[in-house]
């Protein structure tokens, strides 16, 4: 029997941290079973390159949600990583950990979880590029680049334009406070993405006592006399079993990891017995309270080059291409949200509850297969997006079939609250604002999308309602709460009524972050590991 200390099942972003923390005393066998390939890729690696990535099943989960009356009617695309790095190696890099009041509703009901130990656990994690502060932390194994240099142009009159309607500019989302405009830090070193995989897993495989086993997707905890003792995999087309002497913890995401336990016996009892799934532990919790940030773009054309004009003709390419591979900078060693913000919808807010995104770019016109961003639209087009920090509307999964196969069931329900729509209703008036101020009305030729004819707040509600889409921070799933009434894990990441088992990724959020969620997903992972070793003492 293949046996091993602590099995961790998914090598994502908290994944990943896990097994570097988890192998770094030597004494503990740590294995990692990932559904997915390597992440030594081509486009996984070159910064602009996530584009290629969003509709491809080599690397990408590729799921979709239910028919969701919140988006009329429309199916979302949610891409989710499945590789080493998992949604790490394809997302768009914006580091972010979110407001420290968020860190405060944690730790409010969740002990360890407050501000200053997640602040001190970030600190720990971080080696960022503008220095040590009273915020930021250096010596780190994660390299966060501080995104100073090689802009485009067009980025300074954006965040002019937010000053002119009344949003400040602002350094350091991750500093003192989050409002305002600003360079968004972003997971990239040398040119290249700073995956969790990159950052924490590859050094970590080079240990003895570490172990990745890539194509291998978990089937079934196994679970005996109340405490989980293994994992059961499928590889090559035959069925595994990997035994735990430790531990068992799972790291899928906010999908795979409550699709892994419903698979296990642990969840919604009705809804398994139905699938003919003994039930290990009934909470109807696991899969439950799923929360994500909704987000879409408004986009003009423009009288100055942008993006566009540099990488749609082949010539454009090559110059990219040769800039790249001669000095590691240029338009493909970024991300294409260069810089973004904060902000209030209402002033009487406490904190900002609206996130910008600013893109010297556009991509109107669609390409099969792929996020067009190295193919953009035949024009000068610029884009700023949105997304809602802390939206209130709740969505669920469950599994489909009893197939560990079949995609589960993803029930978003985006916009199902009056809060959430008018709050975007708010902000989509916000960017009109934002885009005719002095420092950006003067380089705009006309609005593309959605053009000035939408005007009414009944058409502004439609037109987010068909376009508005996930912006990738599925979280939530299996939160962390004091009980299994209504949380499936305790505040040291312990799955109820299951020993020798944890949850440690977005799933066990308690609350949703302000912000982009691959930061916090990574604090999972360190505070994590901190658990699971003194607890092992």
């Amino acid at each position: 029997m293949d046996e091993t200390d602590y099995i961790i099942v998914g090598a994502g972003s908290a994944g990943c941290v896990l097994a570097e923390r988890l192998s770094a005393n030597g004494r503990h066998k740590v294995t990692v079973l990932e559904a997915g390939g390597t992440d030594r890729r081509f486009y996984v690696h070159l910064p602009l390159g996530y584009g290629k990535l969003f509709y491809d099943p080599a690397v990408n989960w590729m799921y979709q949600t239910e028919p969701d009356p919140g988006l009329n009617g429309n199916r979302d695309h949610w891409p989710r990583g499945k590789l080493l790095g998992g949604s790490s190696s394809i997302n768009a890099m914006v580091y972010i950990r979110g407001q420290r009041q968020d860190y405060e509703d944690w730790g409010s009901t969740n002990p360890g979880w407050g501000w200053e130990e997640c602040l001190s656990a970030y600190k720990a994690m971080e080696h960022t590029e503008a220095g040590a502060d009273d915020w930021r932390g250096q010596g780190g194994p994660l390299f966060v680049s501080a995104n100073k240099s090689g802009l485009h142009p067009l980025v300074a009159h954006f965040v002019a334009a937010c000053g002119q309607a009344g949003l400040a500019e602002n350094p350091d989302f991750n500093g003192p406070a989050q409002e305002g405009a600003g360079n968004y830090q972003m997971t990239i070193k040398g040119g290249r993405r700073n995956s969790a995989a990159r950052a924490f897993l590859r050094p970590a495989m080079r240990r003895a006592n570490v172990r990745v086993i890539t194509r291998a997707m978990a089937t079934r905890v196994l679970v005996e006399n109340g405490r989980a003792v293994g994992v059961e995999y499928l590889q090559g087309g035959v069925t595994r079993t990997l035994r735990a002497r430790a531990e068992v913890i799972l790291s899928g995401g906010a999908i795979n990891s409550p699709q892994l336990l419903q698979l296990s016996g642990i969840g919604p009892g009705a809804l398994l017995q139905a699938l003919g799934i003994r039930v290990v532990q009934d909470n109807a919790n696991v899969g439950d309270h799923l929360s994500d940030h909704q987000g879409l773009n408004y986009t003009w054309s423009m009288n100055v080059p942008t993006y566009n004009d540099e990488l749609r003709p082949w010539w454009g390419k090559l110059r990219a291409g040769m800039q790249y591979f001669l000095t590691g900078g240029g338009p493909l060693a970024k991300s294409i949200n260069h810089a973004g913000g904060f902000f209030r919808t209402r002033p009487e807010l406490e904190r900002p509850n609206m996130q910008l995104y600013f893109q010297a770019f556009s991509t109107l016109i669609p390409r099969n297969g792929e996020r067009p961003l190295l193919t953009p639209d035949p024009w000068s087009g610029m884009s700023i997006g949105l997304s809602n920090c802390r939206p209130t509307s709740r969505g669920h999964l469950r599994l489909r079939t009893a197939s560990p196969t079949d995609h589960p069931v993803i029930t978003a329900n985006a916009f199902s609250t009056d809060h959430d729509v008018q709050e975007m209703l708010d902000a989509v008036k916000f960017l009109r604002q934002i885009a005719a101020q002095p420092a950006l009305a003067r380089l705009i030729k006309e609005e593309l999308r959605p053009g000035p004819e939408v005007a009414t707040d009944d058409a502004l509600i439609d037109d987010f309602r068909s376009r508005s889409g996930t912006v990738y921070h599925p979280s939530c799933t299996c939160r962390m709460g004091a009980d299994a009434s209504s949380s499936v894990v305790d505040a040291r990441l312990r799955v109820h009524g299951i020993d020798g088992l944890r949850v440690v990724d977005a799933s066990a959020f308690p609350n949703i972050i302000a912000g982009n969620t691959n930061a916090p997903a990574m604090l999972m992972g360190w505070k994590g590991a901190e658990a699971i070793l003194t607890d092992a003492r």
